[in-house]
């Protein structure tokens, strides 16, 4: 009960904001582990810079292996009470935790990574991943012996929806012959799980892995197979120059600095960002040697041209799954369609889970 009461204290008054008024506070929450080798990796690479762009300007706080649900609301809330004076919430299934807790907590800014869901505390960014997929993509394409590429999926979102698209549409561009697996963990950080959709993959005959989870179990099992992937997240660079032959590398430290600048300056506002290869928030990892030259070359044209906005990567025609006309020649698909996305695209096998 007392905590009942204080909590409805503070959120009358408005309160959040670090006591020193010098210092500003910045929380992190994260899904997994600091050291997962990917997404969470990258995230805190991202707190990193905060501190050593601002030094005693600021203090940050992080929480680690948050599950999506209750524990993310309670660790908001404990960050919030703490007082954070701007807390960076970094998992799709922090979504309606986030929007609860800034309810609670008006003057405390509020940064929901991936999602949708905005108020006027509240921002909401995330990458266009399906860009760096379909660089991805096209090596795939080049590179399989067997025509056969496997996809490691964590939740049946737009997000990860998109990738597989991506991926498939460009690896299917140069070689008309391939065909896609996918396989579902549900999760985003599980190494176990990751490993088995991995050798199962293999078992099936795919010469190359692709993923949307966080570990770098996928590489291991690629590695003791002799078959091809590509980091996730980070660089995952211990893996090359095989089995990793390139990979999409999340690079959130400018944005996270520019926020947290806001946040000094008094100019913070609601903003929803999705950034890519343009502004580096996506980056295409160190393409191997064990990629052939002109494959190399192909794929940085590739890069470089999504890059400059001369080249969008889900470009008509393209049917969906059922044969029916999604985009028709030199159609562009629309920010809208592609943020809620839940269809596959003409040639991928199999459904999308409720």
């Amino acid at each position: 009960m007392k905590k009942n009461i204080i909590l409805a204290a503070i959120a009358a008054l408005g309160l959040g904001a670090a006591a020193q008024a010098d210092t500003t506070k910045v929380g992190f929450v994260y899904v997994g582990p600091i050291g997962d080798g990917g997404w969470t990796y990258e995230h805190h690479q991202g707190l990193l810079a905060v501190e050593e762009e601002f030094g005693d300007k600021v203090e940050t706080v992080y929480q680690e292996n948050v599950p999506e649900g209750a524990d993310a609301e309670r660790a908001m809330t404990q960050m919030a009470l703490q007082g954070a004076d701007i807390i960076f919430t970094t998992s799709f299934g922090y979504m309606d935790p986030t929007i609860n807790v800034a309810a609670k907590f008006p003057n405390v800014k509020f940064e929901h990574a991936t999602g949708y869901k905005r108020a006027d505390n509240v921002s909401t960014y995330s990458a266009r991943f399906y860009e760096g997929r379909a660089v991805q993509g096209h090596i795939a394409g080049k590179m399989t012996k067997s025509n056969k590429i496997g996809y490691i999926a964590s939740f049946p979102i737009p997000e990860v929806i998109r990738g597989i698209n991506s991926a498939y549409l460009h690896a299917k561009k140069v070689n008309p012959d391939v065909e896609m697996s996918v396989i579902w963990v549900y999760t985003w950080f599980d190494p176990a799980k990751e490993a088995d959709a991995a050798k199962a993959l293999i078992d099936n005959g795919i010469d190359v892995v692709l993923q949307h989870t966080d570990s770098t179990a996928p590489q291991a099992a690629a590695a003791e197979a002799g078959v091809i992937s590509f980091g996730q997240a980070s660089d995952m660079a211990e893996y090359g120059p095989t089995p990793r032959v390139s990979s999409i590398i999340d690079n959130w430290a400018p944005y996270y600095i520019d926020r947290v600048q806001a946040v000094m300056d008094g100019t913070w506002e609601s903003v929803d960002t999705w950034d890519g290869i343009s502004t580096g928030m996506v980056k295409i990892g160190e393409i191997t040697e064990a990629v052939p030259a002109d494959v190399k070359a192909e794929a940085e044209a590739l890069r470089d041209a999504i890059g400059a906005g001369e080249y969008h990567p889900f470009t008509g025609p393209i049917n969906k799954q059922d044969g029916s006309v999604w985009l028709a020649e030199g159609e562009v698909a629309d920010d809208g369609t592609l943020a809620g996305m839940n269809f596959y695209i003409e040639g991928i096998t199999g459904d999308i889970p409720n």
